[in-house]
């Protein structure tokens, strides 16, 4: 099995070289992807050290245009099994990959989010912020029906086809609650979630997401599960791609 890793990057300089590392650890036989979001420090000065390499490519936005947009980048040119979403800052642990593909590999899930909520260790940091991701969690989980605990975590993981087949257009935070509520829709995508590790960062320290973030998830939310988002939500009829991830996992 092949992974693609998804970094999205913005300003991350003090950072970005440890998580390459970091994930170039992970014992998978794998290609990093690395889209800089129009960084205006010296994220892109760091990244030219990575012209040229095997396993790391690195595409450049014309602007700074927001997660979201960086992801579609991303995703687009994925060509692994799964694909696994990592921040380009030291929130989240390459060391917690093998509980995200677990449950792929056991052939069990098309899709994996990685809980912050779920009991793995992490920082004692910003309780306010807790109470906002969950509250997220709770108005998505009653849109959706899933019964996720963390919907805003980072760690999504999904096999290649799953990923591609969704129409995304959130540029920003939005991502979340939309891809969430797209997956919701797919008939025989079978999501799991496993705890995971989480070091938090204050916003001293590089973090960006602010309460107008959380504003416009709470409209996300309510766009994409109630349909008043671009239409059509797919590439191809959810069914045919359910039909075909259903057949991988009974293969395995």
């Amino acid at each position: 099995m092949k992974l693609t890793i998804v970094i999205p990057a913005y300003n991350e300089e003090q950072t970005v070289r440890d998580v390459i590392s970091a994930v170039r650890k992970a014992p998978y036989d794998k290609e990093i992807i690395i889209v800089d979001d129009g960084s205006t420090d010296g994220t892109r000065r760091v990244l030219e050290q990575y012209a040229g390499s095997r396993d790391v490519r690195v595409l450049l936005q014309p602007q700074n245009m927001g997660k979201g947009a960086a992801l579609r980048r991303g995703f687009e040119e994925a060509t692994g099994d799964v694909v696994i979403v990592q921040d380009a800052d030291l929130e989240y642990t390459p060391d917690d990959y093998p509980a995200l593909l677990q449950p792929i590999l056991d052939g069990r899930a098309d899709v994996v989010y990685g809980s912050r909520f779920q009991g793995g260790p992490g920082r004692v940091l910003y309780y306010r912020h807790t109470m906002g991701n969950k509250l997220l969690t709770f108005l998505s989980n009653l849109f959706t029906d899933l019964n996720l605990t963390d919907m805003e975590t980072c760690y999504k993981v999904f096999k290649r086809e799953v990923i591609q087949n969704i129409l995304l257009e959130s540029d920003r935070f939005g991502f979340e609650p939309e891809v969430t509520a797209k997956l919701a829709k797919m008939r025989n995508v079978v999501v799991y979630e496993v705890p995971i590790q989480y070091h938090g960062r204050t916003y001293d320290e590089g973090k960006k997401i602010t309460w107008k973030d959380g504003v416009s998830a709470l409209w996300c939310i309510t766009k994409f599960n109630l349909g008043l988002g671009r239409k059509p939500y797919f590439r191809k009829d959810s069914r045919e791609i359910g039909s075909l991830v259903r057949n991988r996992r009974r293969d395995r």
